[in-house]
């Protein structure tokens, strides 16, 4: 049910932006790659030695492609784009591994050398999953919609470099309980071609 709404909630910046393609000057592939971090800590390892190491909600590295779509004045740009996010800890007996499919539908306002912007993210099939001494680690998520904040440097017009804040929260999946909240900031990179 929850599910349901999420997507549905997707939708609507999604279909603008699909209608809004119609009527475009320029539809091109897009590739982002990216670190964010911040949020609540959602694991912590402990080591012989007596040191720890945490995963936090918002933290991974996230690489995707999607779509960019200008208007014909070249000033609002929209963005559609599905990703995979990865928040690890490796070590020489296990590993934990906190995975999700971030799809971003955002709108940006451009300006000669900057775009400022947002939109929805809806984190599909979020899981933290650990092997080897770390293997009874196998909690499934709910999807999870937030909200981000980006503001980018425009290097060329197909080019980007940027800061972003995600705000999202994640829900444990039955039998598991907890909540965890993943609002953080992050550094994003963007190549339309």
């Amino acid at each position: 049910m929850i599910t349901r709404k999420l997507n549905a909630a997707l939708l609507v910046p999604v279909a603008w932006a699909l209608a809004g393609a119609v009527q475009a000057a320029e539809v091109r592939p897009l590739l982002k790659l990216g670190y964010d971090s911040g949020g609540d800590t959602i694991v912590t390892a402990f080591f012989v030695g007596g040191s720890t190491e945490s995963i936090k909600a918002n933290e991974g590295f996230y690489v995707g492609g999607g779509v960019s779509i200008l208007n014909e004045a070249r000033d609002i740009e929209m963005e559609l784009s599905f990703n995979y996010k990865l928040g690890f800890i490796a070590a020489d007996n296990g590993d934990i591994d906190w995975t999700r499919l971030p799809l971003d539908a955002l709108v940006f306002y451009r300006f000669p050398s900057v775009r400022l912007g947002g939109g929805l993210t809806l984190h599909l099939n979020p899981k933290l999953r650990g092997d080897g001494t770390a293997s009874g680690l196998n909690v499934p998520f709910d999807d999870a919609l937030g909200l981000v904040l980006q503001a980018d440097y425009r290097f060329t017009d197909k080019m980007t470099l940027g800061m972003r804040y995600t705000s999202v929260k994640y829900e444990a999946k039955a039998p598991f309980t907890g909540s965890f909240t993943g609002d953080g900031i992050g550094i994003t990179f963007g190549l339309a071609f």
